[in-house]
């Protein structure tokens, strides 16, 4: 019986993905299966495999340019919301400051959704504008370590809080330390995952909104504000 149940785990998953359709998400089988036929135990739950998808490039550019929201069902809201996230950031590639001093029409059209003026660093006040595009009340603050409260954050210093949680999902939120302030200082989104890699969208980078390419060993801290925090990271 024990060895019939990664390969039930095998055909669960097949199912879930025919239920989402093609594209919709691109998860990391070799996680987990591997881990579920060494301990012969349940790695994940259908929900939580599709709450840690990473949505792939084709699917989320379909409506980039238009910049529509997707309608949230009762189904898969957190796909959902996650796509209309990064549909909405990546339509903002290409912002840049007018002058290099954290200013010009769109900067300041972030800033103002937290409360600020020209002047301001806006990394995450890019971030919180994009999630409030997408009709997520929250995250809503300038304060780039705001952004990473106990209940949120499941992986930090490159550990996982949740132990059966194995991968970032998209639109979740990074956070990059700084030695020199001791703080977090910068934030961006997770667009895609690339082994020890994420692809980013990030505002205030280079003075724009850029999508880069990031080692796992620079990211401090990630934080998930759209899924129910997991039980073992609440206070």
């Amino acid at each position: 019986m024990a060895t019939m149940y990664p390969l039930f785990l095998g055909f669960l998953f097949i199912a879930l993905c025919r239920a989402l359709g093609p594209g919709h998400c691109d998860i990391n089988q070799k996680h987990v299966f591997a881990r579920s036929t060494a301990t012969r135990q349940s790695v994940l739950l259908p929900q939580r495999l599709l709450l840690h998808c990473i949505h792939r490039n084709d699917v989320v550019n379909k409506v980039v340019h238009d910049v529509q929201v997707i309608p949230t069902s009762n189904r898969f809201p957190s796909l959902e919301a996650r796509g209309n996230i990064i549909n909405i950031a990546a339509a903002e590639l290409g912002v840049q400051e007018a002058t290099g001093h954290n200013d010009g029409e769109r900067v300041e059209t972030y800033l103002r959704y937290t409360h600020l003026g020209k002047g301001y660093e806006w990394c995450a006040a890019f971030v919180s504008w994009c999630y409030g595009q997408a009709n997520l009340s929250q995250p809503r603050n300038p304060w780039s370590p705001a952004l990473f409260p106990h209940g949120r954050t499941y992986w930090k210093k490159g550990k996982f809080a949740d132990p059966q949680v194995r991968g970032f999902a998209i639109a979740d939120i990074f956070g990059i330390y700084s030695n020199t302030v001791k703080r977090i200082n910068h934030v961006g989104l997770v667009k895609q995952q690339q082994g020890d890699y994420i692809v980013s969208i990030e505002g205030n980078s280079h003075n724009r909104v850029e999508s880069r390419r990031r080692h796992l060993r620079t990211i401090y801290a990630l934080s998930n504000w759209i899924d129910e925090p997991s039980a073992s990271i609440r206070p």
